[in-house]
């Protein structure tokens, strides 16, 4: 009789099954690598985040940091005072995963006219 691997015991993202691949899927959206860059920089509270996200929506914000906490990339940190305050951080994953997260997001940022042109090109 086979055994069946479970997902934690495969690290390939070619893999079905892989919770890395599950991952990859809930990082590559842009929001999660603009967030993840944003606490690069330091902890920041939601209004915070949002500011500095161009047009990121309150509803994406949080369903995304959400993710990102339960994939252990976020921490969110409650205090008890009024008002209430909350700030996000890295963890140390987090803090891993955001300098190749900060590294591509520069790559692009480096690439705008190749990708202007390209795009010009076939439209």
């Amino acid at each position: 009789m086979e055994l069946l691997e479970s997902p934690q015991d495969i690290a390939s993202c070619d893999a079905a099954n892989c919770v890395s691949r599950a991952v990859l899927s809930d990082l590559s959206s842009r929001w999660a690598m603009l967030i993840v860059r944003q606490l690069r920089r330091g902890d920041k509270r939601f209004a915070e985040l949002r500011h500095a996200i161009g047009g990121i929506s309150e509803k994406m914000l949080a369903q995304t940091l959400r993710t990102l906490e339960r994939n252990g990339l976020v921490r969110r940190t409650s205090y008890d005072v009024v008002p209430p305050h909350v700030s996000y951080s890295l963890t140390p994953l987090g803090h891993e995963c955001a300098a190749h997260v900060s590294e591509l997001l520069q790559w692009f940022e480096t690439r705008a006219r190749e990708f202007t042109t390209a795009r010009r090109a076939s439209a």
